[in-house]
């Protein structure tokens, strides 16, 4: 299955294009590889008609596997085949790679974790993904852990990277479109819920990284390369933690927000990491300012986990023969194996359990994969399918997704599937509204 990765005429540069001549336009990215979230997002586009973006990070999907278990070519075929499932256009899928760089390295000395960054880098272009953010904003083992990295230095080591990326998009005959820069806060989300803030962006700081990246691509021989440079990943003050959401304050951004009306920035848009749990309202405020890349990805798997322990629910009123015991199992599969929360959730051992099952950062995402934890998604599936259920049950647990599916015609008996995606959609139509 051949995707939309052709770069300058992709997806970013239209939007660019669009708002140039004052068209309200963005695009969210799905940050994931949940294939129910996936398959939500496809369905979604085949009604908006709006590109669906599906984007992978290092740590999810790099040489060695990552947590998910994919090199980039493996990811691309595996999103390929749920669009062939889901009937939905290829042509309209836009594979991006999500802070690609020396991130899960960082503790290596530079010489080894740059040229595991460049393997790294080097698969992705390899595996036809069309959007690359180039992520070097972290210290690795032998730089200087008393002083912040230099604006040359992060920008430099993105340079190299791009250089690999340009040769091998070359062979490949495709052209890649780049995002540069990253969020203050650590990706996917904060660490507690009492983290301070995020402290927006200043402008003064935008001017600075982005005329660093432009002298370091100058210096690489990779003019034609940053004319691609369509994004700059900055924080305009949003972020989340296990139970606190920052909103989007348009006053705070508004220096950050006036600089790409400037004609120095106009073939650039910004784009925002964390925009998970923001109200509808304030996404679109932040597409109307400026940041026309919306990143989400835990507030997509939470969605899909509050789907299915809404399913659980109903799954016991039915009261079947061979009940699934979902809850319990995900719940014991995190306790045996504590290494993916341990460390991200704090407090007292019932507020650690909470936290297991409902935090907002969705370490539970992690376990979703698990042999024992499929069989019980799957036992309670299978549970729900063979059920009538009341229409009165569907909407005292899945409300949002009763009303989805009554509006459209939809009757009993609905597949969990359906269920499952239908509550999904709820949460992409604030993006749809957002950038449409």
């Amino acid at each position: 299955m051949k995707t939309n990765n052709t770069g300058t005429g992709g997806a970013i540069r239209s939007i660019i294009e669009r708002r140039a001549v004052g068209e309200h336009c963005g695009v969210y990215a799905a940050c994931t590889a949940n294939p129910h979230v996936i398959r939500a997002a496809m369905d979604a586009g085949k009604e908006s008609g709006v590109p669906v973006l599906i984007e992978a990070t290092a740590n999810q999907c790099n040489q060695y596997g990552g947590y998910s278990g994919m090199l980039p070519a493996d990811f691309a075929r595996y999103v390929g085949k749920i669009a062939e499932e889901a009937c939905y256009d290829p042509a309209r899928v836009v594979l991006g790679g999500d802070h690609l760089g020396p991130l899960v390295w960082s503790g290596e000395p530079a010489k080894s974790a740059m040229a595991k960054a460049e393997e790294l880098v080097r698969l992705y272009a390899d595996a036809g993904f069309g959007k690359i953010h180039l992520d070097t904003s972290m210290r690795l083992g032998d730089d200087d852990p008393s002083v912040p990295l230099s604006d040359d230095i992060v920008a430099g080591r993105a340079a190299r990277l791009a250089a690999v990326c340009e040769r091998a998009a070359r062979r490949a005959g495709r052209e890649i479109e780049y995002i540069v820069g990253s969020e203050v806060p650590t990706p996917g989300g904060a660490h507690s819920a009492d983290d301070d803030a995020p402290t927006v962006t200043s402008p003064a700081d935008f001017e600075k990284s982005w005329a660093a990246f432009r002298d370091a691509f100058a210096k690489a021989g990779l003019a034609d390369a940053f004319s691609r440079v369509v994004g700059v990943v900055v924080q305009p003050g949003v972020e989340f933690g296990d139970d606190t959401v920052y909103l989007y304050d348009r006053a705070a951004a508004a220096g950050l927000m006036s600089k790409h009306r400037e004609p120095e920035y106009a073939s650039i848009v910004f784009e925002g990491h964390s925009t998970d749990y923001q109200p509808r309202e304030k996404l679109r405020e932040m597409v109307e300012d400026g940041v026309a890349i919306l990143k989400v990805g835990p507030a997509l798997t939470f969605s899909f986990r509050e789907a299915v322990f809404a399913l659980a629910h109903i799954e016991n009123e039915l009261a079947p023969r061979v009940p699934s015991r979902f809850r319990e199992v995900l719940e014991e599969a995190m306790l045996e194996r504590p290494a993916d929360w341990e460390k991200y959730y704090t407090g007292t051992e019932n507020e650690r359990r909470l936290k297991r099952g409902y935090s907002f950062s969705d370490r539970s995402r992690y376990y979703f994969n698990e042999e024992k934890v499929r069989a019980a998604r799957a036992a309670l599936f299978a549970n729900i399918d063979a059920a009538d259920i009341p229409a009165s049950l569907l909407s005292q647990y899945m409300p949002a997704a009763h009303k989805r599916l009554s509006s459209q015609g939809a009757k009993s008996p609905l597949k969990a599937e359906e269920l499952a995606r239908a509550h999904i959609r709820e949460l992409i139509e604030d993006y749809l509204r957002a950038i449409k």
